[in-house]
């Protein structure tokens, strides 16, 4: 019973999987999009892809597919280092319909940013996931407002 007043969107982070929360909340409530995240790892690319079927099943769109990180940005002279391999994830998601949105790197700021209390994007804001967070941000809103 909370009312959250007016908002222009409510962002639900769930737990990876397809499990019975998301089922839920597909049947319980009018759900404009989904974002899949994934990480370079196989398996979790194979559960993106099951968790995007699911969506298709309950249908729910899915706006994008954004691989998380999906890399290691070196704090001295910012090389990308593939710290859990570099599978292909748009070959694995082809077929699907969904399209991948956005690849955020690790970043070091972020462990630093996280024990002052302060979100990465205004600690330090022209990191590499910084930038990816706001290209990620305006292609969903550009997706929501289209439709």
């Amino acid at each position: 019973e909370t009312d959250w007043g007016s908002l222009d969107f409510l962002v639900v982070d769930t737990p990876p999987g397809t499990g019975d929360v998301l089922l839920s909340l597909a049947q319980t409530i009018d759900i404009a999009g989904a974002i899949v995240v994934s990480t370079p790892q196989k398996v979790a690319q194979i559960d993106a892809v099951k968790g995007i079927d699911m969506f298709k099943k309950v249908h729910v769109p899915v706006l994008g597919l954004v691989e998380n990180m999906s890399g290691f940005v070196c704090g001295s002279c910012g090389h990308i280092t593939q710290v859990f391999g570099s599978n292909d994830l748009q070959s694995l998601v082809e077929g699907s319909g969904a399209e991948i949105i956005g690849k955020v790197p690790l970043d070091p700021g972020l462990v630093q940013s996280s024990d002052n209390g302060q979100p990465l994007v205004l600690s330090f804001p022209d990191s590499a996931p910084t930038k990816e967070f706001h290209k990620i941000a305006d292609i969903i809103v550009n997706k929501l407002s289209s439709n």
